[in-house]
C-alpha cells in the first residue's frame, strides 16, 4: 500500500512517514500544497493524509483538485483546526475522514486502515479493457479466451497500464509505480519490459492495446488498429 503525506511542519510529516513505513507502508512525503498535488495528480497512490494548511495551496484546493480529476482514493484531513464548520467543509469537498491535531499515531494508523478496508471493497478485482482481462486476485490476464502467463514485473506494468487506460504514462511514473525507482535515461529497463510485454499481450492478436508515444511514454488504448 503506497501512502502519500502532504505535511509542511518538518517534525510531524517525518515523524509521520517514519511511523507508516513502520507499519508496513511505502510513503511519499510532500512538504507543500503544490508539491502534493503534482505528486497526487502523478503517481497512483491508496491513500492521502492530507495538511489543510499549507504553503503554496491549502488543503481544501488540493483536495477539490483531486475530486475534479476523478480520482475516487480515500483521503484524511490532518489538521489543527478543529472548528465544526472545517470538518464540514472537509467532508463536503470529499474529504473521507477528519483528524484533528494533536493525536495518537494509534488512531491515525487504525482510521488509515479502516480507509483503505472500504476503498478495498470498491475497488474492482477485474479490469477490462477490448478483449483483454485482467483479474487481480487469481493473477490471471486473458485476452480474446486466450490466457496469457506475465512476469511478475510484467503482471504489475499491465496493472499500472489497464488501470490508467487512455492516459499517456511517463517513464517516470512507470519506473517509480512498477520498479519503486527514480528513472534514470541511461537505463532501457522499461523499453525492453514494455517490448517483452506488447510481444505477449498484442503480438499475437490483430488489435494492438498498448502505443508508444513518442517523447512522451505508453498507453494502453482499446481498439487501437494494428
Amino acid at each position: 500500500m503506497k501512502i502519500l503525506i502532504v505535511e509542511d511542519e518538518p517534525k510531524t510529516g517525518d515523524y509521520l512517514s517514519q511511523g507508516l513505513r513502520e507499519a508496513g507502508f511505502v510513503v511519499d512525503l510532500a512538504r507543500d500544497g503544490l508539491d502534493g498535488l503534482h505528486l497526487a495528480q502523478s503517481v497512483t497512490y491508496d491513500l492521502i493524509v492530507l495538511d489543510v494548511m499549507l504553503p503554496g495551496m491549502d488543503g481544501w484546493g488540493i483536495l477539490q483538485m483531486i475530486r475534479r480529476s476523478g480520482r475516487d482514493l480515500p483521503i484524511l484531513f490532518l489538521t489543527a483546526r478543529d472548528e465544526i464548520d472545517d470538518r464540514v467543509r472537509g467532508l463536503e469537498l470529499g474529504a473521507d475522514d477528519y483528524l484533528v491535531k494533536p493525536f495518537a499515531f494509534s488512531e491515525l494508523l487504525a482510521r488509515i486502515r479502516s480507509l483503505l478496508r472500504r476503498g478495498k471493497a470498491r475497488e474492482p478485482e477485474v479490469f477490462r479493457a477490448a478483449d483483454l482481462e485482467l483479474d487481480l486476485l487469481k493473477r490471471r490476464v486473458i485476452r480474446a479466451g486466450e490466457r496469457i502467463d506475465l512476469t511478475a514485473k510484467e503482471f504489475a506494468l499491465l496493472e499500472l497500464l489497464i488501470r490508467r487506460q487512455g492516459e499517456v504514462l511517463p517513464r517516470s511514473l512507470i519506473a517509480s509505480q512498477v520498479w519503486d525507482m527514480n528513472f534514470d535515461s541511461d537505463t532501457n529497463v522499461i523499453d525492453v519490459s514494455v517490448r517483452r510485454l506488447r510481444a505477449k499481450v498484442d503480438g499475437p492478436f490483430p488489435h494492438k492495446l498498448i502505443r508508444t508515444v513518442r517523447g512522451m511514454g505508453y498507453v494502453l488504448e482499446p481498439g487501437n488498429d494494428p
